[in-house]
């Protein structure tokens, strides 16, 4: 305790007296002896500075890094660049230490910051009213679907499987404590089954929820299913990559009513899984039903432009499982490198980034077909991620790969049995031709 805390052995003997025990040992008394700890912990001695920083290089020398190593691994977080600047800029104090402005009128700073992000985010997928303050894409779309249950009464929500796993897990866990049903919906060739669609469509469907590009890779066919959903007075929610939408037609203009997705691709690196951003853009209709926070644009007394916290669903805060949302932390400094990425980019840049994602994505796809190690698995579209059946075991193949400095790609049969020995690449604008054809040789051997 002495280690951690500056209490002298005087201070800890008048706390005692205070609370009136003579003892630490009878001040935790309660605690059965069997789970107490008998001698102390296996920690190491205490080190100088020097042997510290020395100790901790090693021990983080063993993590394989996207600096040494060529990353085709992707599966929702992806090795995209990120402009240099980025770190300088949120590393400022006042970016770094800013948190949720429960007093936001003074927080002229951060409204602006989060009023720019909504705006780009709005530009980007076609919908006018966006939020801020979602964890990651997985609990952006859980939300999205609770919300969804909320607008129409309903209390169902159908699931394309082609949805990331790890995304279903989280709407699953949140589901069982709402009472929601979840249903999942088949695919077709790596898109999904619109006749299954429209035969597990009812009265009690609350939304349909698909991903595109999805889990596969693949780009799904929205305008096909927004008049099968909407006939059903159901609402259409689309979890989407933000950097694809500077090819593709927004989800917006293609009649989805909600879009979330994960904001990492936007400059905020891997790191390890996590922390992420969500967003989420809605309809005007749903704007009420957000959970979350909106910044709107004002003048004030002077006719000065600012900003102000125009919608926030405070019951979260104190009306636990009758709140709109337990969203409630900010994840202000992941939307600030979000913003900072997508000003930096800018439109053309963020296209150019799209373009050669899709084009060495193809590239690497067509290459590894010409080994004769390779077969495809799905014909549709895909945009930077796409699924090979491999003549090798995939785990057996990514331990290969290691050997030369490359982290392949994601085994696909661990979440999808049917697709066995399938692998799953991502080739983002970072990889150079170079890492592609030695990816190629080294996996073709």
């Amino acid at each position: 305790m002495t280690r951690y805390i500056g209490n002298t052995n005087e201070d800890r003997e008048l706390m005692l007296k205070e609370i009136g025990y003579d003892s630490i040992d009878s001040l935790f008394k309660a605690i059965p002896d069997s789970v107490k700890l008998k001698g102390g912990l296996k920690l190491p001695h205490a080190q100088s500075e020097m042997e510290l920083v020395k100790n901790i290089k090693e021990l983080s020398n063993k993590n394989l890094n996207i600096d040494d190593y060529a990353c085709f691994l992707g599966a929702g977080s992806y090795d995209h660049y990120i402009p240099s600047v980025i770190d300088q800029l949120i590393s400022r104090q006042e970016f770094y230490t800013a948190y949720t402005p429960y007093q936001p009128e003074i927080s002229q700073g951060t409204l602006q910051v989060i009023f720019e992000y909504q705006t780009m985010i709005s530009e980007l997928t076609g919908l006018p009213v966006v939020n801020a303050s979602m964890y990651d894409g997985a609990t952006a779309m859980t939300e999205a679907a609770i919300m969804a249950c909320e607008a129409t009464k309903r209390n169902e929500v159908i699931i394309a499987s082609t949805v990331h796993p790890e995304y279903r897990q989280v709407l699953n866990t949140y589901a069982k404590f709402r009472n929601i049903t979840v249903v999942e919906l088949g695919y077709n060739d790596g898109q999904v089954d619109l006749d299954e669609l429209k035969n597990k469509l009812n009265k009690d469907t609350a939304a349909v929820i698909i991903q595109s590009p999805n889990f596969f890779g693949i780009i799904e066919d929205m305008a096909a299913m927004k008049d099968i959903i909407h006939e059903n007075k159901s609402l259409f929610v689309v979890s989407a990559d933000p950097v694809s939408l500077a090819l593709l037609k927004s989800p917006g203009e293609l009649g989805v009513d909600i879009v979330i997705g994960d904001g990492q691709a936007l400059g905020n690196s891997m790191s390890f899984g996590g922390p992420y951003l969500g967003f989420m853009a809605v309809t005007d209709k749903l704007m009420r039903k957000m959970p979350g926070r909106i910044v709107g644009e004002t003048v004030d007394k002077d006719s000065n432009r600012g900003f102000v916290l125009t919608l926030q669903t405070r019951e979260q805060h104190i009306r636990r499982e009758k709140a709109t949302s337990n969203i409630c932390s900010n994840q202000a400094l992941n939307a600030l490198t979000a913003t900072i990425y997508l000003t930096i980019m800018g439109k053309e840049g963020l296209k150019e980034a799209a373009q050669l994602c899709l084009q060495k994505s193809h590239y690497t796809y067509n290459e590894l077909i010409k080994t004769c190690k390779f077969s495809p698995v799905f014909t549709k579209p895909f945009f930077k991620e796409f699924i090979l059946k491999s003549d090798k075991n995939i785990k057996t193949l990514n331990t290969k790969l290691l050997e030369s400095n490359i982290i392949g790609g994601y085994d696909a049969g661990l979440q999808y049995p049917e697709l066995k020995n399938c692998w799953l690449v991502a080739v983002t604008e970072k990889r150079t031709k170079q890492e592609i054809d030695n990816l190629v040789r080294k996996a073709g051997e």
